[in-house]
């Protein structure tokens, strides 16, 4: 009782502050999660911007933490808010799925399912033959949302459960025309108006 009685006339320092610090850290750390993303994308004005209100909240959480030094609920609010800002900085990478991923896939089975796949799902796929460690072996890249990640995970463990397969961040790619006929069509009115104009 006699804690209970303390924490009521103390509300401010030992329940309102901790919870408005743990409320800072799960902010700022979210934030900084979003910045590291925007960094890895070449987004170079936003990324600064978030920057900043990224250390502005730190200062305020870190400031109530030196005006309130003996206060050990501060220390778990500030140490509480970093870990849950953590964990919903990585929902939230998960849920932006911003820029595009380079896939290379690597099988010693026939692929030409796979592959199917691949292209009915509008990916643009390259494939090669290259030597493994137990004799041939397709090798497949494919550049694609990120967002269409787990579909083509997906494919490939479903035509492919074996194959090997590593993904990562692609800062910048050229476009890419996914649809050939419409490439087609595009390369034959560039070629007649340069050859018309000769």
């Amino acid at each position: 009782m006699d804690v209970i009685a303390f924490l009521i006339v103390n509300w401010y320092s030992y329940i309102l502050i901790p919870i408005l610090i743990f409320a800072a850290r799960i902010v700022d750390v979210s934030i900084g999660t979003i910045r590291v993303i925007f960094i890895s994308r070449g987004l170079k004005f936003l990324a600064p911007l978030l920057g900043f209100f990224e250390v502005l909240i730190w200062l305020i959480a870190i400031q109530n933490i030196l005006a309130n030094l003996t206060n050990v609920f501060c220390y778990l609010g500030y140490a509480g808010g970093f870990a849950t800002g953590t964990y919903i900085g990585i929902l939230l990478e998960e849920k932006i799925s911003m820029g595009k991923v380079i896939i290379r896939i690597i099988t010693g089975k026939d692929a030409s399912a796979l592959l199917d796949a691949l292209k009915n799902a509008r990916c643009t796929v390259t494939s090669t033959g290259a030597e493994g460690p137990d004799g041939n072996v397709k090798l497949i890249l494919s550049v694609f949302d990120r967002q269409d990640l787990h579909k083509v995970i997906k494919l490939i463990k479903k035509h492919n459960p074996t194959a090997f397969y590593s993904v990562e961040d692609v800062r910048l790619a050229s476009d890419i025309v996914k649809d050939s006929a419409h490439n087609k069509k595009t390369f034959r009115r560039h070629f007649m108006k340069h050859a018309v104009r000769k």
